[in-house]
């Protein structure tokens, strides 16, 4: 059943008017208005990001985390629709999948180069971001919408449980059932069973990690683990959550209230399918793994010990920094120019394995 998504109010459309305008004026003209560039270990921020957070600051919006949930969860979704614009598709339909507990709303993206062809396609199974505690379908609706369009392949995003109302294991229960029942309905989702991979970012991230991880030891091929920005230590140990923990978009009461929600015991820290670092071994059916991270984001260093494990056990791993990009520039594909040339890469990388 196609799929329609709420209009923006006047008040969303004016913001994503301003920000697109603003991020997309000449670097140099940005640098001016924003004063002097803003450096970290050696790595200097994209002047339209620096922009954009500027823009964030001087507005007075609530964040996201200093809001009740009640509230929170409709702002994140108001910010994301800001800075993804409109992204044409072919067609979205609506889905129920299975869970770990019972079906879950999905949406099936399906890009224009595919319409009217019989022929099956590549599927990318896609977990949203946002610390399992915020985010759904529609936060996600147009990165989902523009890797479709720009990969060529299906892409279905799934609205897995979220925390606290359901906490650990729940998304991740529900994030391998529903990728389980992607293979087994790959015919009448119109893809390739052995075209089919999985990905998400942040909290996604971690999700579609597990999701690698448990169907390699259960024996079910996966072609490709997209991994944006990804969540893998739950210990909250590496030293970028400390040094890029405020004023980068993630900050640590963002990720402080995720993990409390998430988590009903302290040990759960340390479960490798929560803290995938913490794995002593990898299948050999993993998946091969294109990781992407960004320089200013708390969570980049475990992305990339998470990147360095998998190699060293013999996964096929492609690994991008993005030095000069925050946290949450995977939803950024409506304005700016560097967060939509790294999503662009993205989208290359997934043709390139399920295309």
């Amino acid at each position: 059943m196609p799929q329609t998504v709420s209009s923006p109010s006047t008040g969303e459309r004016v913001q994503a008017a301003v920000l697109r305008l603003a991020m997309n004026l000449p670097p140099a003209l940005q640098r001016r208005l924003v004063g002097p560039p803003v450096v970290r270990e050696g790595q200097r921020l994209q002047p339209e990001t620096q922009m954009m957070l500027t823009l964030q600051r001087v507005s007075g919006e609530p964040k996201v985390e200093e809001q009740p949930l009640e509230e929170a969860r409709p702002l994140l979704v108001r910010q994301a629709r800001a800075v993804g614009g409109h992204q044409p598709v072919g067609r979205v339909d609506a889905l129920r999948v299975g869970g770990g507990a019972g079906d879950l709303d999905a949406r099936l993206y399906v890009p224009r180069a595919l319409l009217g062809d019989r022929r099956p396609s590549g599927l990318l199974v896609f977990f949203h971001g946002g610390g399992f505690l915020y985010g759904d379908l529609d936060s996600h609706d147009a990165p989902c919408r523009f890797l479709a369009e720009q990969a060529g392949v299906r892409v279905l995003s799934v609205d897995y449980r979220l925390s606290p109302e359901h906490p650990y294991p729940a998304p991740h229960d529900d994030a391998v059932t529903s990728y389980l029942w992607a293979v087994q309905h790959a015919e009448e989702l119109g893809v390739d069973p052995a075209r089919i991979g999985v990905g998400g970012d942040s909290a996604g991230g971690n999700l579609a990690a597990s999701v690698a991880l448990t169907v390699a030891e259960a024996g079910v091929r996966c072609a490709l683990q997209l991994l944006v920005y990804p969540m893998t230590d739950a210990r909250a140990q590496a030293p970028s959550r400390r040094t890029y923990a405020e004023g980068f978009y993630l900050s640590a009461r963002f990720m402080d209230n995720a993990e409390e929600a998430l988590l009903t015991d302290p040990a759960q820290r340390e479960d490798p399918r929560l803290s995938m670092v913490l794995r002593r071994d990898v299948p050999a059916l993993t998946a091969p793994a294109f990781v992407v991270t960004a320089g200013f984001d708390p969570l980049r260093d475990e992305g990339e010990e998470y990147a360095a494990l998998l190699a060293a056990h013999g996964t096929p791993v492609t690994h991008v920094r993005h030095e000069g990009l925050i946290h949450g520039f995977f939803n950024v594909v409506g304005c700016g120019q560097a967060s939509r040339a790294a999503n662009l890469q993205i989208a290359e990388q997934v043709r390139a394995a399920l295309g």
